[in-house]
């Protein structure tokens, strides 16, 4: 919802429970084997997140291994220091001028997307492949792509080579 970024701002708590914004930083979840599966996880897939990393660049602030997401391949967040994307449209909406801030780039890795990319050895189809997922994550997010007819352009090539 549009008011839950502003009102987490503001209220930390309710009913004895602390607010958290699932949209920004790391989330804890509260589950200590999850999280040391995170950390296996992350050793493992090093090599991936560094290729994804490069591919992405100056679009994202880093790449990290989630444990927010259970359907979804990957989702962009706000930096914990960083105004969330909800409330950073809010702004733009009211004219208000707005830091500039790269999000960051949460890859499941337990999702078949996600593992089949690890398998992907051709550069060309990996970076179709890592556009398309981030692309679609912004999406997912309710943001706007720089290029809507590229990243049509880019499902097509993608449906054409399944």
């Amino acid at each position: 919802d549009k008011v839950d970024e502003w009102l987490v701002g503001y209220m930390n708590e309710f009913a004895g429970k602390k607010l958290q914004s699932i949209s920004k930083g790391k989330v804890e979840l509260g589950d200590d084997e999850t999280s040391e599966q995170i950390k296996e996880q992350e050793k493992t897939l090093e090599p991936l997140i560094k290729h994804i990393k490069s591919v992405l660049n100056e679009r994202v602030k880093d790449v990290l291994l989630t444990n927010r997401l259970t359907d979804s391949p990957a989702c962009v967040v706000a930096d914990e220091q960083d105004m969330g994307l909800e409330m950073q449209r809010i702004l733009q909406a009211a004219g208000q001028q707005v830091p500039v801030s790269k999000p960051i780039f949460e890859i499941n890795p337990d999702h078949a997307l996600i593992k089949r990319l690890h398998d992907i050895q051709d550069d060309n189809q990996f970076e179709l492949w890592v556009t398309m997922l981030f692309e679609q994550a912004v999406l997912a997010e309710g943001g706007q792509l720089d290029n809507p007819a590229d990243f049509v352009n880019r499902v097509n090539r993608l449906l054409v080579s399944s």
